[in-house]
């Protein structure tokens, strides 16, 4: 059965108490404190209703219960591992050795209860699978979300294969002092090969875990698994975020990704089925200190009921290589699927193989996205379109036509979707919309793909600037069945080498002072978002670095924007600034060697990056890097 227990509400934010009884350090103290309550019997308290997702993960039917005792009179009916709920005041009767408060924080729980204890009871709590104290940020409130600023990144060194997280010591831009990563590193088997503590730099300074250095540093052997990282030390951010660069020791080996949203989902969608000569694997990290059950993660075709559960095991922290076509062998693309991974593991890699033309196999890696079950149709988008304009925008690079070619996938993202009404406009760099696709109303089982290089040459459509941007907008004239949690996948060919990258993303209101439902979103304090301040990384020799920024409006914003491009050094000093101004509804397709002089960039260092910087409006931007003519990577970036 799926997890019962909802990690993230988009109302209240993530779910601490999740966070504090997944976490790999706490398994083994709930089974020293099982072994000590066992050697008796077990009275359970439950103040917070909390059990319930507790035995989830640890089964209390293993204890020798002698009976489950609550608080609040409206839950009599409940019951725990086959034991009906009592009311905590009769617990002076009961024949136990222990009373196991399941809450956190329980010191208060216990007090107000000890007169009503038998004589000569123990009491534990939750409090006993507490992590150290010196990996709490927030020691006043153990289930602060700051104290679980965790996250999982996909790791692998094997066969001249390696892999990058990149980040920024940020939390140090909020004050935070002496920033440490508790970092665990398992196999694909769930294994673990190493433990360590990175100490981070000062406050703004690059962060970089190179697989290929955490193997020589402990003398591993190949592997092909996941870091759990846990920040600690921190404050004014509770989310870990990266950039995952997969390369190779071959030149044609590169790739990119991101963070991997930390809390598992029910659902996620937008996994592209096979094209002719792909296979496409899907990276299953269990995320849970415990196997995930035969039968348990399942694939369908969007839009198809009809779904194929995957049988076989895979244990806690283990991370299986599962290839779409032993599931769906009949899937192609541009179809695209479903993933039914009942939270146990957080929004997964995927990565496709094909052979070019010289039998080069080359590959690329992303990530799907969270399908939401708890999203309906909302009838206001469309009543407020005079107001907001746009509304919703899902902009995606379409890079320079002189060597690129841009396709284009919506992607239904939640459950009660059944139509996308769907146009897609096409913008020059210079910020003039040049053309228009419309999608039509959308099924939810569609394969419609835009392949922006055959419209612009059958419509007789060109690109000034040589490059441009694209943006999905909802079309109310052919329906009006929105959401606003509008997605597609965006893939980009090298028409050259036949190289791809692709990404993924959902839609955001741009650029508009009035707000609706928290649009237009911002990283700091309440809407509306009208400022930029987003992470380029820059690659390690020898790769050169690219970046494309768009600059949407839902409604008409500044002419230009007033943008600054940061080189950083790997200390979290400023090197260098470059000023551009990028026209409204237009883009910047730049790369770093072009901007930012040899002399400075040799001064910013190894792991340097660049801020982009902007007080006047909100950007998008897409990042990637580039090793020459052989191969390159592309992704939409992140801020912080």
């Amino acid at each position: 059965m799926p997890i019962n227990l909802e990690t993230f509400s988009n109302i209240h934010g993530g779910n601490a108490f999740f966070k504090a009884i997944s976490h790999p350090l706490v398994a083994p103290k709930v089974e020293a404190l099982f072994a000590e309550m066992a050697k008796g019997r077990v009275a359970v308290y439950d103040p917070l209703s909390q059990a319930e997702a507790f035995t989830q993960f640890y089964d209390l039917s293993k204890l020798p219960i002698s009976g489950y005792y609550i608080q609040d009179i409206e839950k009599k009916n409940t019951s725990i591992a086959g034991h009906k709920a009592q009311l905590i005041t009769s617990i002076g009767k009961a024949d136990a050795t222990h009373v196991f408060i399941t809450a956190f924080d329980a010191q208060k729980m216990a007090d107000h209860i000890r007169h009503v204890l038998p004589k000569n009871i123990k009491v534990v709590s939750f409090d006993d699978l507490k992590l150290p104290i010196d990996m709490q940020s927030d020691k006043q409130r153990y289930l602060a979300p700051l104290n679980f600023a965790t996250n999982f990144v996909f790791f692998r060194d094997a066969g001249g294969q390696h892999t990058r997280f990149v980040s920024a010591n940020y939390w140090g831009g909020y004050g935070a002092k002496n920033v440490q990563f508790w970092c665990r590193l398992y196999d694909a088997d769930g294994k673990v090969l190493a433990d360590w503590v990175e100490t981070l730099p000062g406050a703004q300074a690059a962060v970089i875990i190179d697989s290929a250095e955490v193997r020589k540093r402990f003398n591993l052997p190949e592997f092909t698994g996941q870091i759990f990282v846990h920040a600690f030390n921190i404050t004014g951010h509770d989310i870990v975020k990266y950039a995952l660069d997969t390369y190779g020791d071959a030149e044609h080996v590169l790739s990119c990704t991101h963070d991997a949203n930390s809390w598992p989902s029910d659902l996620y969608a937008g996994l592209p089925a096979p094209d002719d000569g792909e296979e496409v694997v899907l990276w299953v990290q269990n995320s849970q200190p415990f196997p995930i059950p035969s039968g348990e993660i399942g694939l369908n075709l969007m839009g198809d009921k009809t779904i194929v559960w995957f049988n076989k095991t895979i244990p806690a922290f283990a991370v299986h290589r599962l290839s779409v076509a032993d599931v769906l062998p009949n899937a192609k693309w541009p179809q695209q699927i479903e993933v039914h991974s009942g939270k146990y593991f957080v929004r997964p890699r995927y990565e496709v193989f094909k052979s070019d033309k010289n039998n080069i196999i080359r590959q690329r890696i992303a990530h799907v996205n969270v399908e939401r079950s708890d999203l309906k149709p909302d009838p206001m988008l469309a009543e407020i379109s005079a107001e907001m304009g746009k509304g919703y925008i899902l902009p995606a690079p379409i890079l320079p036509l002189s060597r690129f070619n841009s396709l284009i996938l919506p992607t239904p993202m939640a459950q009660g979707q059944q139509h996308l009404p769907l146009a897609a406009l096409i913008y020059d760099g210079n910020g003039t919309q040049v053309g228009e696709y419309k999608f039509g109303n959308l099924p939810r089982n569609h394969a419609s793909l835009l392949d922006v290089k055959a419209v612009l040459q059958k419509q007789k459509l060109s690109l000034p600037s040589g490059f441009g941007h694209v943006e999905l907008v909802y079309d109310f004239n052919v329906g009006k069945e929105a959401d606003g949690w509008l997605h597609g996948l965006f893939r980009y060919v090298d028409e050259k080498t036949g190289h791809i990258a692709e990404s993924s993303f959902g839609g955001h209101m741009f650029n508009t002072v009035l707000t609706y439902k928290n649009e237009p979103q911002s990283y700091v304090g309440r809407a509306p978002g009208l400022s930029t301040r987003l992470f380029l990384r820059l690659g390690q020799k020898p790769y050169d670095t690219m970046c494309h920024l768009v600059y949407p409006a839902s409604t008409p914003w500044h002419g230009t924007s007033n943008t600054d491009l940061i080189l950083t050094s790997n200390e979290g000093k400023e090197i260098a600034k470059q000023h551009i101004a990028i026209p409204c509804s237009g883009s910047k397709f730049w790369r770093v060697s072009e901007t930012f002089t040899k002399e400075q960039l040799a001064q910013a260092g190894e792991g340097a990056y660049v801020i982009i910087r902007d007080v006047t409006c909100r950007l998008f931007g897409y990042h990637g890097l580039v090793n020459g003519d052989a191969a390159f990577c592309l992704d939409h970036m992140f801020g912080f």
